[in-house]
């Protein structure tokens, strides 16, 4: 009996350190993404109630470098806010840790104003995430 109990013990041991905080922390997910067009412009990418609520943002940036100058996030309560990024995003980069003021609130859609670095062929992929 005592060799079950240990064996047991090992075992609950093992699977409660099979959880790191990961598995805990609050992920990022990914909202949507918007292949930019070439120059200065504004694109939207839409969010959604079925996503849930969040407190923090951060762009992702693919094949091709942005210049991003704001974001507006609009909220499903009609209260939007304006957040200047004002960033040099390289391909394969990031934005900062975005906070959304206030409590957390379901993101309608986000706006963003930005000129792109890259070639014709090289147009770069904007990807939003959100952090519960």
């Amino acid at each position: 009996m005592k060799q079950f109990s240990s064996f047991l013990f090992l075992t609950c041991m093992i699977a409660l350190m099979s959880f790191t905080i990961s598995d805990i922390a609050p992920r990022w997910e990914k909202l949507g993404e918007r292949r930019v067009n070439l120059g200065l412009d504004h694109d939207r990418i839409e969010v959604g109630a079925r996503d849930g609520y969040f407190s923090k943002l951060k762009i992702i940036v693919r094949n091709s470098g942005i210049n991003c100058h704001k974001i507006v996030v609009h909220f499903g309560n009609g209260e939007s806010q304006n957040i200047d990024i004002r960033q040099d995003i390289p391909s394969g980069g990031e934005s900062r840790v975005i906070d959304i003021d206030g409590r957390k609130r379901v993101i309608k859609h986000v706006d963003f104003w930005y000129d792109t670095k890259g070639l014709i062929n090289d147009r770069a992929v904007v990807e939003l995430w959100g952090r519960h």
